[in-house]
């Protein structure tokens, strides 16, 4: 089986899916990543993956929705019917349900391979539940598929329940997962007395500052606890995006200016410091399929406050590594950071669960269960 041709399309190759495929062509090496963007290769998995990119990545929005995914259309290359066609690959192991996906299953009766759905994880952004023709279409290409595989148990329920899989054709094993050895780290930049100056616990925040991603939420449940006479801590932003005039703007409207920290667009090899130097990572998702921002901060050690709008919340075993809550109430937020506050000494245990949980979930047992599901289709 090793001998066997497998062709990864992915519409952008990120740095979270390369250590379990890095892990899986070690058992096929006869694989190909192709994709539409490529942003380089995680550190220490240089030259692990063959990776080729097609034509150019973008993505066409339709239909803004501040807190959600909104509708949008992402442009990829045809030319990869040419790559498909001269590798002729025995498995196709296709992301999602776009483009590519449509082009490899309309080859699949001619170069006789076969197709490997990867559904990251369910939202109501992406699932189009309301639009019938999307969830036919959809429906039509997984009962084409050979199989399905998603990171979450809700992924697992969206193809079972709406897109009508076979039970038995659907794989449920969280794929994209980070690992420690290829987590970014310090350069030597970054000045870690910032991070002295800083009153803890430190609650971290790291994404884009859009609506989707929750942060007026997490500052709303800060203006409450200040309230409530609790200022004795700091929320450490990292990351920039639209939202961030508006949001500093709230931030002096409540008094908050001096609770939140604004670290800014962090470049990826220094995130790592910022992991390391927080108490408590809080993840306030609007919608998330998965979230694996979550996951690098458990690995780290870290206790999770995470939205249950996120996939990644499934990892999150309330009241042992951190707590999940409504993705909308910012008094249940800050009733938990105020657990946090009342008990610091929570934070050490729940950070050691949350790399206990984390042990079960590598690149190693990913790739396995991929390969798994190659043997499933081949037969």
């Amino acid at each position: 089986m090793n001998n066997l041709r497998i062709s990864w399309l992915l519409p952008v190759a990120w740095f979270y899916w390369q250590p379990a495929l890095a892990e899986f062509t070690q058992q096929f090496p006869e694989t190909t990543v192709y994709t539409g963007l490529f942003p380089g290769f995680a550190r220490g998995l240089e030259g692990k993956l063959k990776v080729e990119v097609v034509g150019q990545f973008r993505v066409i929005e339709i239909n803004k929705d501040e807190g959600s995914y909104g509708d949008n259309f992402t442009y990829l290359s045809p030319g990869i019917v040419g790559h498909l066609l001269r590798l002729r690959p025995h498995v196709v192991i296709t992301s999602s349900f776009g483009i590519w996906t449509i082009l490899a299953l309309m080859l699949k009766p001619l170069l006789w391979y076969r197709v490997i759905i990867a559904y990251e994880g369910s939202s109501p952004g992406v699932d189009y539940r309301h639009s019938p023709l999307r969830l036919f279409v959809r429906r039509v290409m997984v009962r084409l598929a050979d199989a399905c595989i998603t990171n979450s148990r809700g992924g697992r329920a969206y193809l079972l329940d709406w897109l009508q899989a076979r039970a038995d054709r659907v794989f449920v094993q969280p794929y994209e997962i980070p690992d420690e050895k290829t987590l970014p780290g310090s350069t030597g930049e970054v000045n870690l007395d910032v991070f002295v100056s800083l009153k803890r616990p430190i609650f971290l925040f790291v994404g884009h500052l859009v609506s989707r991603k929750g942060l007026p939420l997490l500052l709303e449940a800060c203006a409450r606890l200040k309230a409530r006479g609790y200022d004795h801590y700091t929320l450490l932003v990292v990351g920039s995006g639209e939202q961030r005039a508006e949001l500093e703007a709230f931030c002096q409207a409540h008094h908050l200016s001096d609770r939140v920290q604004w670290a800014g667009r962090i470049p990826y090899d220094q995130i790592g410091t910022y992991f390391e130097q927080a108490d408590v990572f809080v993840f306030p998702t609007l919608e998330d399929t998965w979230g694996v921002v979550t996951l690098e901060a458990m690995l780290l050690g870290k206790p999770i406050l995470c939205s249950k709008g996120a996939g990644t919340s499934e990892l999150v075993v309330h009241g042992e590594n951190g707590y999940v809550f409504a993705p909308q109430d910012p008094q249940e937020l800050a009733d938990l950071m105020q657990k946090f506050l009342d008990d610091p000494a929570a934070i050490a245990t729940m950070g050691e669960r949350s790399k206990q949980i984390m042990a079960e979930y590598t690149p190693e047992a990913a790739a396995q269960c991929l390969a798994q599901v190659v043997q499933t289709v081949m037969g």
